[in-house]
């Protein structure tokens, strides 16, 4: 019983911060260090919050592959040190690893800048029965590329289609791909880690003074806050033009990794818990031979 309670009070939070008309929605309206009514006090509690998450999770994908009917693919987005690592490492410690793939995107190839933006994130679409994690996706394309519109030019577009209206273009295209998605069977949640510029550089500072972080830290990134009003500006576009109810977004506060981790939770949780998932069903036929094998066994 206690575990329900815990379970339904963690999705409850995760529901406040879904976003699923992005019509009205305003990033500075989302502080990135709020948790709630909760402090640092609960964060005991929290932590068995997200052991019973990850245990309830692990059954809720063992029925999902079971099914074989249904994909779900997560999609993370974030500044960086925001957590979106740590995050899918603790929310998604308890699946299956045959159940779950992951892929990361980073600068594109040669080989993918020859293709279509989408191409390379299609690819990488989970089957169904599994749970595909992409850590970092073709969003980028109207975050990074629009933050440095020079790397168009690397796309190698035709001039005439790099115009004022690329970004409500790509939104467009972004809005089918996925409503395309939901009509085959692939569910997808977007999770936003809102993290803090103040947060962030403590992030950073920690990295650069405990050597087992060192290899975290990239003077890149620390270039990049340079940009970072440009960055909240895309990302709360983004947002205005992609959140939508069968493909939301979540936009969580990240100055806590404690607290972001179990919204993350779940929100995973509550998503596969609305796709109402059951074991296959046998025939009779089937349950004939059930029988007869452990007749069989038993004879043995």
């Amino acid at each position: 019983m206690r575990e329900k309670l815990l379970i339904k009070k963690a999705r409850c939070l995760a529901q406040r911060y879904a976003v699923t008309d992005g019509k009205k929605f305003r990033l500075a309206e989302v502080d990135p260090g709020d948790t709630g009514e909760f402090t640092s006090k609960d964060k005991p509690a929290f932590k068995e919050m997200l052991a019973h998450g990850v245990m309830h999770l692990a059954a809720l994908q063992e029925r999902l592959y079971a099914s074989d009917r249904w994909a779900v693919l997560l999609i993370f987005q974030a500044m960086d040190a925001a957590g979106k690592d740590s995050a899918i490492k603790h929310v998604m410690s308890g699946l299956n690893p045959q159940g779950c793939q992951v892929a990361s995107f980073k600068a594109p190839s040669a080989e993918e800048l020859d293709h279509d933006y989408l191409w390379r994130c299609q690819r990488h679409l989970p089957e169904r029965g599994r749970i595909g994690i992409f850590n970092r996706s073709y969003y980028e394309e109207t975050l990074v590329v629009r933050v440095h519109p020079e790397l168009l030019e690397k796309e190698k577009l035709p001039a005439r289609l790099v115009t004022k209206h690329i970004w409500r273009e790509r939104f467009k295209d972004i809005r089918n791909f996925e409503k395309y998605l939901a009509h085959n069977g692939v569910v997808v949640r977007k999770f936003f880690l809102h993290i803090s510029y103040e947060e962030q550089k403590r992030r950073f500072l920690e990295r650069l003074e405990r050597p087992e972080k060192n290899w975290k830290f990239s003077a890149a990134d620390v270039a990049e806050r340079r940009y970072w009003k440009a960055y909240m500006a895309a990302y709360e576009d983004m947002i205005r033009h992609t959140a939508t109810k069968g493909a939301p977004w979540y936009v969580i506060p990240a100055d806590n990794k404690w607290f972001t981790r179990l919204v993350v939770a779940a929100a995973v949780i509550d998503t596969l818990e609305s796709l109402d998932l059951e074991y296959p069903k046998l025939s009779a036929e089937q349950l004939k031979e059930l029988a007869a094998a452990k007749r069989q066994l038993l004879g043995e």
